[in-house]
């Protein structure tokens, strides 16, 4: 039987936990992810917000595969309950399959990122400081390919599982196009990176148009693989 996108979803969120140093951490930033409280989830679980707590923290063992199936079923039910906004939006990344030239990297981090180190590890300067400050993902992303091939629908498409993520864009002269393109795009990404230019080189609107959406805005001038490496080292 063929798996729909809840079915793919929730083995991809109880692989990372299954998977990571740090199991806790991990269901954390899911579940922030999908913008649950810890309250929320231990009433769906029918345990008390503090069970929840020290799963997270680590105060409690690493959970074992029943406790994170039933972490995952009760994200995701809650997230049906909602309209199924994380659900419909990882269908839409399965069915987008973007070529190379257009995404250069796209990445689930195990946990929450500081903007602050992300932007240490990729070489970045903050122009505009954004409402949200941690990104859980990036998707590095050819500008000209995007302006010239993509429609909105397929734009949004790039963002991957999360808005909660770094969006870059790379080969940018300005800045104008991608920042403009950004404004029909809802909801916008936590973070903007333009690659490629320096501040001077900025479009004059671009940190005004940051500071309307709400996003973190900043520029990266250095070698794109040293960029590309700095993402890769994020856990």
């Amino acid at each position: 039987m063929t798996r729909g996108p809840r079915e793919e979803l929730a083995e991809k969120i109880a692989g990372e936990v299954a998977l990571s140093n740090d199991p806790g951490e991990t269901i954390r930033k899911w579940r922030t992810d999908f913008e649950v409280s810890q309250t929320e989830l231990a009433s769906n679980l029918d345990v008390s917000p503090s069970v929840v707590s020290d799963y997270e923290s680590g105060r409690r063992d690493n959970p074992g595969i029943g406790v994170v199936r039933r972490v995952v079923d009760a994200l995701l039910d809650i997230d049906e309950d909602r309209g199924g906004e994380f659900i419909h939006q990882h269908a839409r990344v399965l069915s987008s399959g973007f070529d190379s030239e257009v995404v250069q990297d796209l990445r689930e981090y195990s946990a929450n990122i500081p903007l602050e180190r992300y932007y240490d590890a990729i070489g970045a300067t903050e122009l505009v400081a954004g409402d949200r400050d941690t990104v859980a993902g990036h998707t590095v992303i050819n500008s000209i390919e995007v302006i010239t091939r993509l429609s909105s629908d397929e734009f949004y498409q790039l963002y991957g599982q999360s808005t909660n993520r770094a969006l870059v864009f790379t080969n940018v002269t300005r800045g104008e196009s991608p920042l403009v393109a950004l404004r029909v795009v809802t909801p916008t990404p936590n973070a903007v990176v333009l690659h490629g230019l320096d501040e001077e080189d900025l479009w004059d609107h671009a940190v005004d148009l940051a500071r309307i959406e709400g996003f973190s805005l900043a520029i990266a001038d250095g070698d794109i693989d040293d960029m590309l490496a700095g993402m890769r080292e994020l856990p």
